[in-house]
C-alpha cells in the first residue's frame, strides 16, 4: 500500500457516508469506492493529469466522473468535515495559531500583456 492510500481504519472511518454501491444493477461493474477515493487522493497528491493515473485506480475518467459527481453533490465537503472532526477528536489539530493572509497586490493592467498606449511613459 502506497503512502496516500487509505487504511483499513481510514476507510471504515468514511464509509457509512459514501453512496450504496451499485450492485444487481445492470451495465459494466462498478469500481469500488476504496479504490477511486485511492485513486483521488494519487491525483492530489502528485498534481497529475487526471489522464497519467495509474491503471490499478481504474479508468481516470471513472476517477475523475465519480469525483466530480462527489464534488457537484458536496460529498467531498463532507467527508472533509468528517476528517476534520475525527482529526480534532483525537487531537491532531491545533487552532493555538493560525494565519490569514489577505494581502492584495495590484498590478497594472500592462504587467498581464495588455499593450501600452502610444505616446505614454513607461
Amino acid at each position: 500500500m502506497a503512502r496516500f492510500e487509505l487504511t483499513d481504519d481510514e476507510y471504515n472511518l468514511l464509509l457509512p457516508h459514501l453512496p450504496a454501491d451499485r450492485l444487481g444493477k445492470r451495465g459494466r461493474p462498478c469500481v469500488p469506492h476504496r479504490c477511486i477515493l485511492n485513486g483521488i487522493f494519487w491525483i492530489l497528491r502528485t498534481g497529475a493529469p487526471w489522464r497519467d493515473l495509474p491503471e490499478h485506480y481504474g479508468r481516470w475518467q471513472t476517477v475523475y466522473s465519480r469525483f466530480s459527481r462527489w464534488r457537484r453533490e458536496g460529498l467531498i465537503a463532507r467527508l472533509l468535515e468528517i476528517l476534520m472532526a475525527h482529526a480534532r477528536s483525537l487531537d491532531f489539530l491545533d487552532f493555538d495559531f493560525a494565519a490569514i493572509d489577505g494581502t492584495v497586490v495590484r498590478a497594472h493592467k500592462a504587467a498581464a500583456g495588455a499593450r501600452k498606449k502610444k505616446g505614454a511613459n513607461a
